[in-house]
């Protein structure tokens, strides 16, 4: 199992910068301040980046500790937290 969290541990660790680097080019395809659609708006791609940026940032943290092992023992009770 501990060979599965960190393989999955390197998808996280990929899937984060490629999710920010997809919702940056996202934004600056969509963004059209001519545009007519909602989607064209600016602020609605704000909001999207202000969301979503954190959540990839995300993926990159849990990945690396997966990588490094600090999932391999997890607490069974709330006796081992101490």
């Amino acid at each position: 199992m501990n060979g599965v969290k960190k393989i999955l541990g390197w998808l996280w660790l990929v899937a984060g910068p490629a999710f920010i680097i997809f919702l940056i080019k996202g934004a600056i395809d969509n963004i059209d301040l001519n545009g007519k659609k909602e989607i064209n708006d600016p602020v609605i791609w704000i909001i999207i980046l202000l969301i979503f940026l954190p959540i990839a940032i995300g993926f990159v943290i849990f990945g690396w500790y997966a990588i490094k092992g600090e999932y391999n023992h997890l607490p069974e009770s709330s006796e081992e937290l101490k």
